[in-house]
């Protein structure tokens, strides 16, 4: 039980959890439609996808993490896991995810194969482009994206009245999609030589470390414009304003922590997450 966890990194919800309950109480119809069945099939479609997103990612790269001296040591390439055992675990938890999304509503349904497409492709991004951090973000994305159409669609179909209505959602999709980008290109940064050596695709391989973190700076300050987009849109409440200003400065101490990709990638993001969940949660 111990290696499948630490081979699926479980703890990564983090990232994600605040973030689809963000999309959630974007909703206007959310506290209309909140329960404790609603709340027990969004956590499972959550940890669902997160286990396939995560299994996928591990299984697809598993011959290259074999090469790296830093990921050598991970269940699939050490042999401490069996490349049979991922695959049930992703069989398993593809099987919950879809289920959960049928139980959801028919249009969450229909759409649920999308982010299972986008957790397939996105690994093999980094061997023909640099994009491929892209693909981490618009992977990212849709755990906010989901919330808010399973927020939208719970028990009937999709239904908005404008496309002020849509904001909200396409917002906090954007928010997501450039963060999630900025931090992956600082977590590429403990690759470089060796994607370089390997002709693998990153920001860093390419365009050099200093580079990279400059795109990567670039990406989170546009997210935070995106951000104050969504408070002037949507949250419109001063409660939330300290929490809009604390995600600011938790972007800026993200880069200037880069160097301690620990710390940037790992424990600022996860604080990160939870602040824009509870400026969204006090909204007017």
């Amino acid at each position: 039980m111990k290696t499948l966890l630490r081979f699926v990194k479980i703890e990564h919800s983090l990232f994600s959890l605040p973030l689809i309950f963000s999309g959630i109480f974007l909703a206007e119809n959310a506290k209309e439609i909140f329960s404790l069945t609603f709340f027990t099939l969004v956590l499972l479609a959550a940890i669902s996808a997160r286990l396939v997103a995560m299994s996928l990612n591990r299984i697809i790269d598993r011959e290259i993490d074999k090469r790296n001296p830093r990921t050598a040591i991970r269940e699939l390439p050490s042999g401490k896991l069996k490349l049979s055992s991922a695959w049930i675990l992703t069989i398993i938890s593809a099987f919950i995810y879809f289920s959960v999304a049928y139980n959801v509503s028919e249009f969450c349904f229909l759409l649920s194969p999308i982010p299972l497409i986008i957790f397939t492709i996105y690994p093999y991004m980094k061997r023909f482009t640099p994009f491929a951090h892209f693909g981490v973000g618009l992977g990212l994305s849709m755990a906010p994206l989901g919330g808010w159409f399973a927020a939208k669609s719970f028990g009937g179909n999709f239904q908005f009245n404008s496309f002020e209505d849509l904001l909200p959602g396409i917002f906090i999709t954007l928010f997501t999609i450039l963060w999630g980008t900025g931090f992956d290109i600082i977590y590429s940064t403990l690759d470089e030589e060796f994607d370089k050596k390997e002709n693998l695709f990153s920001f860093p391989s390419r365009f050099g470390k200093e580079k990279a973190l400059q795109y990567s700076a670039l990406l989170h300050i546009l997210a935070f414009v995106i951000l104050v987009a969504l408070f002037f849109v949507s949250v419109k409440s001063l409660f939330a304003l300290p929490f809009l200003l604390l995600s600011g400065f938790l972007l800026y101490l993200e880069q200037k922590k880069s160097e301690d990709v620990e710390l940037a990638f790992f424990k600022i993001n996860a604080v990160l997450g939870f602040v824009v969940f509870i400026m969204v949660l006090l909204k007017s």
